[in-house]
């Protein structure tokens, strides 16, 4: 497995509530490639359930289009933005029961629309969430300009 950085962290203005380290209230996901796949390890806090220590679901939401995100960024080498997120709660997850592995990858790219698998397991390795984020990708050139995508080469140690 692969760490990836986050080169968004020197950018002004930078709050992600997602992935930014620095944002108190926010998720302070990290992630990692493996193969065709981002992966994140994340552990819940309490603040993020919505009844009886479940993880609540537009939190659940919100770390599969996270991820989703970066395999733009690191696998399809651009930025995008969020078209559509379809979301299976199949399992619950508790925020008392340690950490969360989730993970995606590249389903299919049709023109510009990438769709991305995305599945969370919790710490047993059981599959409890799964969907599919659509993301409308731009390319290089206007992710830079628009979108400050600082370049494939910004997430990797060299």
């Amino acid at each position: 497995m692969r760490k990836i950085k986050n080169p968004y962290t020197i950018t002004e203005g930078y709050n992600c509530f997602g992935c930014s380290p620095h944002n108190e209230c926010g998720l302070q996901m990290q992630f990692f490639e493996e193969g065709d796949e981002i992966i994140s390890i994340w552990e819940p806090k309490d603040h993020f359930q919505g009844y009886g220590h479940i993880l609540h679901g537009g939190i659940q939401t919100t770390l599969l289009d996270e991820i989703a995100s970066w395999v733009v960024f690191a696998k399809l080498k651009t930025g995008g933005v969020t078209s559509k997120i379809e979301t299976q709660f199949k399992k619950p997850v508790y925020t008392n029961k340690g950490k969360i592995t989730l993970k995606a990858r590249l389903h299919e790219m049709k023109r510009n629309i990438a769709r991305i698998y995305t599945s969370l397991y919790d710490s047993e390795n059981n599959l409890c969430s799964e969907g599919f984020v659509d993301y409308f990708t731009f390319s290089e050139e206007v992710s830079r300009k628009r979108l400050r995508y600082p370049g494939y080469d910004a997430f990797f140690e060299k």
